[in-house]
């Protein structure tokens, strides 16, 4: 008698997610064990920027780390898993400023303190738009321990660190070549930096010699800074110049005499060995001037328009000034060729525009002594784990040839900077708080770059500076960081060097890496592919749970993923599988309830399988957890749930559901319940919505899944026999089905079957287990021995200790069957002229699309092969008639 249930025939996500997580979080599930005896496990979530919405590459970030807190806290760990958000300085300075813009007014017309009145606005409504996506992800973070880089809390671990840096020489204030956005008018880092291929051109012009003697040729890229030329450059070796030496030039379009300079930085081979000097806009250019006291001007505005410097070329913008400059030589007699090229350019990370290498003043950060201790703690016992190892040369390879960073930003949104100058004397002071005289000093204008506050996120969240702090005690070093290798230099590198200089401990155990996200063509998810996709629409559609399915299993440690709607349609049919065969379990359970499972009673075959095969799994799956490798976790769970579960036993169980044997019932539906348990208990992580839906549903022990405990081998259960004859007993149901396919004969139809068995052990197994023969195999007559006589004519296979017989009387009329395959041979004839004709066609190769005509080659292929199996066919057939 089917017992009535509350789980409707097909998976609905919705309905199976709605109300779920809010009850989690409600029952307070998330928040680490009151049992402090428990080892700690900590997880820090990669802060997303309140910028906008998560994208797919969250979703897998965060998916993964739920995969692993769930994990531990139903393996009896103390767990932690913080969430928090990061300012994301430029990105969002950019995006409230181009908000105000379509309003027409910009933050200098509110002024800095009202400015930043807006930006707390706008981080409020998206910090909420992340946690309801949050919740709809189903990640288990502790909501009480949320922070935010700008909070007070990690304000005050920021300035500690700044000052702290400032008293030790390792932050200092100067005069360099900088990285500048002219859309966000701030410095940038040369990690914001994009290097990407442009159209360009190398601009050949002379300069005439002062002294009227002749000229130079030199080559630019960029002809507008020419206008800020301080000298003209060759190398002190090059015979070719050495009466130049210490000569002027006059500087085209300005007609101001700049020297002609000898220094080694000069390559002699490279074009005609005379370089332009630009001290103010080019980082060479800067290092060759100081070598020789050059003057150095600047002719371009922080919005990368001209300034007066650039004489009659002020208030041009940048490129406009290039056309400018250029068509002005040409005039002048000047330009000799415009050589096109394309070439690699920077580019701004956050607003995409060229980025214009500048000589400002600028707070840095120096980074030899961090990078040197960082690295030698990497040769320690307690070093960090890459996962995969090869991440660890990546770090190691930017941490040996790092440069000073640059932290200063000119921007209004971010930490400012704790420093203030004098207003009479102009004496710098820097301290956690103003000086005492406040009116007297002016506050640097400038904030930090967003990664000097996102690298202290492992400690500043758990309360350093504060070491007193308990979270801080029990869960830093925190255990596990997962991220994308895209920001092992911006991020990860910037944690573990600021984490051993301040803590003396490395920020986490291990990172997991992984990689991007790729659409089916393998492309990079962007806006201007037009390519990107929400994985909110996916939830809607799929569920969250089917979407977590695929980015877990998607790929392996360190590899991108690719996303298809193939692969989410093949995600939502397994977690239907799961759900139709756990409906079977539960309609068949009648009143069983968690007190009636037992597994101490008589067992079948199927049985101690099953539950060998389940052992098996839980000790795949989690040493693959331990070792992260949770995509194979996932491959193992499948091919459990669907193969061995679902196809083989759920089918053998019905032998002894439909049966009269009460006892061997009650084994059974012990047996079903106890398999489902455990395998929703493995699927958690994963799964948690559809997971909690279906263990509500069973008899279980416990209020929530979340808390459950997770599997343990019990070797009480493990059969080593039992494996190897259903071993033999599945091969031999294959084999049957398989020859039935052969010769189309249906399951439906009776037929004989002999097995001669060359193994004793097996011959008695198969003897003891008829039953699931005849289920499976439906035999009229079956015959199961050592010495049984072949018949002449009969489909043959062979297993393992034993030889498999179909009498072809009993299968087909070999007379009909023959005839049916002639008539299939003509089809197959047919097919083989005419793609033939058609490749023979010379018109049709040679002007038909190549995609068509290679279809038509694999076709005739295949046509072949067909034809070819059915003429074997035939022949054999008549060899037995």
């Amino acid at each position: 008698m089917a017992k009535e249930i509350n789980m409707p025939p097909k998976y609905q996500p919705t309905e199976v997610e709605k109300g779920r997580y809010q009850e989690w979080v409600e029952e307070g599930l998330f928040k680490p064990s009151e049992d402090k005896t428990a080892k700690p496990y900590s997880v820090v979530i990669p802060p997303p920027n309140v910028t906008g919405k998560l994208h797919l590459g969250h979703a897998w970030d965060v998916t993964l780390q739920d995969i692993l807190i769930r994990q531990k806290r139903m393996q009896g760990y103390d767990t932690l898993w913080l969430p928090g958000m990061d300012h994301a300085g430029i990105a969002t300075q950019a995006k409230v400023e181009a908000k105000l813009a379509e309003e027409g007014i910009s933050r200098y017309d509110l002024g800095r303190e009202k400015f930043i009145e807006k930006v707390w606005e706008w981080k409020e409504d998206y910090a909420s738009v992340i946690r309801a996506q949050w919740e709809k992800m189903g990640i288990s973070v502790d909501y009480s321990r949320e922070r935010f880089t700008m909070d007070e809390g990690l304000s005050e671990a920021v300035r500690t660190v700044f000052v702290k840096m400032y008293e030790k020489d390792l932050i200092y204030r100067g005069e360099y070549i900088i990285n500048w956005d002219p859309k966000a008018r701030t410095a940038l880092s040369d990690i914001e930096v994009e290097h990407k291929d442009v159209d360009g051109a190398f601009y050949h012009m002379t300069y005439l010699l002062a002294d009227g003697s002749g000229e130079v040729e030199i080559a630019t890229t960029r002809p507008e800074t020419m206008l800020g030329d301080t000298a003209v450059a060759v190398h002190p070796e090059d015979e070719r110049y050495k009466d130049l030496v210490g000569k002027t030039v006059i500087l085209p379009l300005m007609n101001r005499e700049i020297p002609v300079i000898a220094d080694e930085y000069v390559e002699m081979e490279f074009g005609t060995g005379v370089v332009k000097i630009t001290p103010d806009h080019d980082p060479n250019d800067f290092e060759v001037g100081n070598r020789h006291d050059l003057p150095r001007l600047n002719v371009m505005n922080d919005d990368g328009t001209m300034n007066d410097a650039a004489g009659n070329y002020a208030g041009m913008d940048r490129f406009q000034a290039r056309k400018a400059v250029v068509k002005d030589l040409e005039a002048a007699g000047r330009l000799v060729k415009v050589e096109k090229i394309v070439h690699s350019v920077g580019h701004s990370e956050r607003t995409g525009v060229m980025v214009e290498p500048r000589l400002s003043t600028q707070w840095f950060v120096k980074m030899d002594p961090l990078a040197q201790a960082a690295l030698d703690h990497q040769k320690t016992d307690d070093k960090v784990h890459y996962i995969p190892e090869r991440f660890e040369k990546t770090y190691t390879q930017w941490m040996e040839n790092v440069h000073d960073w640059v932290i200063s930003r000119q921007l209004w949104w971010g930490h400012r900077i704790p420093a203030w100058y004098h207003n009479q004397t102009g004496e710098l002071y820097v301290g956690m708080t103003a000086p005492e005289d406040a009116d007297n000093w002016t506050q640097d204008p400038d904030v930090l770059d967003t990664w000097f506050s996102s690298a202290l996120w492992p400690f500043s969240t758990l309360g350093w500076p504060n070491e007193e702090v308990e979270d801080y005690k029990r869960y830093f070093p925190t255990s596990t960081l997962v991220t994308g290798y895209d920001i092992i230099f911006f991020w990860v590198s910037r944690m573990i060097f600021q984490s051993i200089q301040f803590t003396g401990q490395r920020p986490f155990e291990n990172v997991l890496i992984h990689g991007l996200i790729r659409d089916e063509q393998g492309r990079k998810m962007s806006k201007s592919l037009g390519n990107g996709i929400d994985p909110m629409d996916i939830i809607d559609q799929y569920g969250a749970d089917a979407l977590r399915w695929f980015l877990s299993t998607g790929s392996a440690p360190g590899q991108d993923v690719r996303f298809s709607y193939d692969k989410m349609d093949a995600a939502w049919n397994f977690i239907n599988k799961i759900w139709n065969a756990s409906r079977f379990v539960l309609m068949n359970l009648e009143e069983f309830s968690y007190e009636d499972i037992d597994l101490s009673g008589k067992k079948t075959v199927a049985d101690r399988w099953i539950l060998t095969k389940l052992n098996e799994t839980i000790e795949k799956v989690t040493d693959l957890y331990d070792h992260f490798e949770i995509g194979e976790a996932g491959r193992q769970l499948y091919h459990f749930i669907w193969d061995d579960f679902c196809d083989w036993y759920i089918e053998m169980s019905k032998e002894i559901l439909f049966g009269d044997d009460k006892e061997a019932q009650k084994t059974t539906r012990s047996i079903l319940t106890h398999v489902l348990d455990q395998i929703l208990r493995l699927l958690h992580p994963t799964m948690p919505f559809v997971t909690e839906e279906i263990w509500q549903n069973i008899p279980h022990q416990g209020d929530s899944i979340v808390s459950a405990d997770y599997p343990t081998v019990d070797e009480s259960l493990s059969d080593e026999a039992a494996t190897k004859g259903m071993d033999v007993l599945m091969e031999l149901i294959r084999a049957v089905r398989n020859i039935r396919s052969e010769v189309n004969t249906p399951l439906s139809k009776p037929i004989d079957l002999l097995i001669k068995t060359n193994d004793e052990t097996i011959e008695a197994f198969l003897n003891h287990n008829t039953s699931y023969i005849e289920r499976f195999c439906n035999p009229e007559t079956l015959e199961i021995g050592h010495a049984i006589d072949v018949p002449e004519k009969a489909m043959t296979a062979v297993i393992s200790g034993a030889e498999v017989y179909l009498p072809l009387a009993g299968l087909i009329n070999i007379d009909e069957e023959i005839d049916r395959l002639e008539k299939e041979l003509d089809k197959w004839n047919k097919e083989v002229k005419r793609v033939q004709g058609k490749l023979a066609n010379e018109k049709f190769v040679n002007n038909a699309p190549e995609a068509i005509v290679k279809a038509e080659k694999e076709k005739e292929t295949e046509y072949l092969e067909k034809q070819a199996s059915v003429q074997a066919r035939i022949q054999e057939l008549n060899q037995q008639a």
